[in-house]
C-alpha cells in the first residue's frame, strides 16, 4: 500500500492498463467475453482519470482521456451489438429454435427465414463488422500512439505534487466523497417530466454509479471494507440500471424494424423486453437505499 497519493494512483492506473493490454490478444482471437473485458478497462481507466484529475496534471490526461473514449467507441459498438444478439437469441430460443438443421457437415447451419432468426442474424453480423474494424484499429498508428501515451503516463506520471504527495488515504477519501455526492445529487435531481427524460435521466445515474464504483475499488487498499462496500453496493445500482438500460436499447432496436409488428416473434420480443425494463425499475428503489444511509 502506498503512502502517498501519486504513487497509489499510478498502482490502480497500472492494473487497469494490464487489463486493457491482457485483453487484446483475446479479441484478436475473438475470445468469450473479451470484448466486454477490454471495454471494461478502457472505460475504467477513463474513470479513474476524471475521478482523480485534481492528482493530474490536465492537458496529457485530457488528451490521453480522448483517445480511451475513440477506444471505448469501437469497442462498444461490437459489445452492444454482442448483448442484442444474446438477448434476442436467449427469448427466442437458441440454435434449433433459431438455426436451420440441414447443413452440410462442416458447414454452418443458416438462419430459418423468420423474424427471430433474422433479427438474430442481423445483429451477430453487426458483431461481426465492429469487432473487425477494433481489431483492424489495433494494427494502426493511433492505437499504438494510445498505448505508448500509456506507458509514458505510468513511467513518467503527469503528477500534480500538490495533490499527489497528500496521504493516499485522505485525498482517495476525498474523491469518494465527491463521486459519492454527485450521484446522490443525480437521484435527488430525476425528473418528473416524459418518459424518454427520465430514461436519460437513469442512464446519467448508471454512468454516475460506475464512477463511484471504480473510484471505490480503487481506494479499496487505502481505505479498506468501507471503500469495497461502497464498490459493491454502487455496482450493484450500475447493475440494475445496467439491465434497464440493455431492455431499453433492445426495444429500441425492435421498434426499428416496426414493419415486422405483425409478425408474432415481434411482439414476444417486445413484451419480453418490456416486462425486463419493468423488473429492473422494481429494484431500483432498493438500489439506491444505500445513498441515504452509506457513512464515508
Amino acid at each position: 500500500m502506498k503512502s502517498t497519493a501519486g504513487p497509489a494512483l499510478v498502482d490502480a492506473l497500472t492494473a487497469d492498463v494490464d487489463r486493457l493490454r491482457a485483453a487484446e490478444p483475446e479479441v484478436r482471437q475473438d475470445l468469450p467475453d473479451s470484448v466486454h473485458k477490454m471495454r471494461v478497462a478502457t472505460r475504467r481507466l477513463r474513470s479513474l482519470l476524471r475521478s482523480y484529475r485534481r492528482t493530474l496534471a490536465r492537458k496529457p490526461v485530457g488528451e490521453l482521456s480522448d483517445e480511451l473514449r475513440w477506444l471505448a467507441g469501437l469497442l462498444g459498438v461490437a459489445r452492444d451489438a454482442e448483448v442484442r444478439g444474446e438477448r434476442f437469441a436467449g427469448l427466442l430460443g437458441e440454435n434449433g429454435a433459431l438455426f436451420d438443421d440441414k447443413a452440410a457437415p462442416g458447414e454452418k447451419s443458416t438462419p430459418r427465414n423468420d423474424f427471430g432468426a433474422r433479427l438474430v442474424a442481423e445483429e451477430r453480423a453487426r458483431y461481426e463488422a465492429a469487432l473487425a474494424e477494433a481489431v483492424a484499429a489495433f494494427d494502426t498508428r493511433r492505437y499504438r500512439t494510445l498505448l505508448g501515451r500509456l506507458r509514458r503516463t505510468l513511467a513518467d506520471p503527469p503528477l500534480r505534487s500538490a495533490q499527489a504527495d497528500k496521504p493516499a488515504d485522505k485525498v482517495f477519501a476525498d474523491v469518494l466523497r465527491h463521486d459519492f455526492r454527485d450521484l446522490r445529487r443525480l437521484v435527488r435531481a430525476e425528473p418528473q417530466g416524459s418518459e424518454a427524460e427520465r430514461i436519460e435521466h437513469l442512464h446519467e445515474i448508471r454512468k454516475a454509479a460506475k464512477r463511484l464504483r471504480y473510484s471505490a475499488e480503487a481506494a479499496t487498499d487505502m481505505l479498506g471494507e468501507p471503500a469495497a462496500l461502497l464498490a459493491r453496493r454502487a455496482k450493484q445500482l450500475q447493475t440494475v440500471l445496467g439491465d434497464h438500460r440493455d431492455a431499453i436499447e433492445a426495444l429500441e432496436t425492435l421498434r426499428a424494424h416496426a414493419a415486422a409488428a405483425e409478425e408474432p416473434a415481434f411482439q414476444r420480443l417486445c413484451d419480453a423486453e418490456e416486462a425486463a425494463a419493468a423488473k429492473a425499475l422494481e429494484e431500483y428503489p432498493a438500489a439506491i437505499e444505500f445513498l441515504r444511509h452509506h457513512a464515508l
